[in-house]
């Protein structure tokens, strides 16, 4: 009769958790580039940037998203300490904000092209940054 032991290996819980904030800053700032390149190529193509005559610097759209994705990015922390559903809370929650987040541009003094270029750098901010966080909180 012959015996087999297995050699048991114990991995502290934070060397088992994923990498958070890497990527969650990897994904904002590759969410500011899009959104930049995203505003410059319409702008390059013709769409005024105007909003109520005052253009709108294309490093704006690199502070603005960079701002808001890193208060996504806080929000996401505060979920994976506190709650008990993290990633549920955090898609259902960007989602309805990322769907708000539309609504200023829609109604804003501005011709339909700048609104829809407007909205489509939302969706790509969205689309960069969610996912990635996401992916990094524990399923419940």
């Amino acid at each position: 009769m012959t015996t087999t032991a297995h050699a048991a290996f114990v991995v502290p819980a934070t060397a088992a958790a994923p990498a958070f904030w890497r990527p969650a800053a990897v994904a904002t700032v590759g969410a500011a580039l899009a959104t930049t390149a995203v505003a410059a190529a319409a702008q390059a193509a013709g769409v005024s940037l105007a909003i109520d005559g005052q253009q709108i610097p294309l490093f704006a759209f690199a502070q603005l998203t960079v701002m808001f994705a890193a208060l996504g990015v806080v929000f996401a922390a505060g979920l994976r300490r506190w709650a008990t559903q993290p990633r549920v809370v955090f898609i259902r929650t960007t989602i309805v904000l990322t769907a708000l987040s539309l609504v200023p541009d829609a109604i804003v003094n501005a011709s339909i092209d700048t609104k829809l270029t407007l909205m489509l750098t939302h969706l790509v901010a969205a689309a960069i940054v969610i996912p990635v966080v996401a992916a990094r909180l524990r399923r419940s």
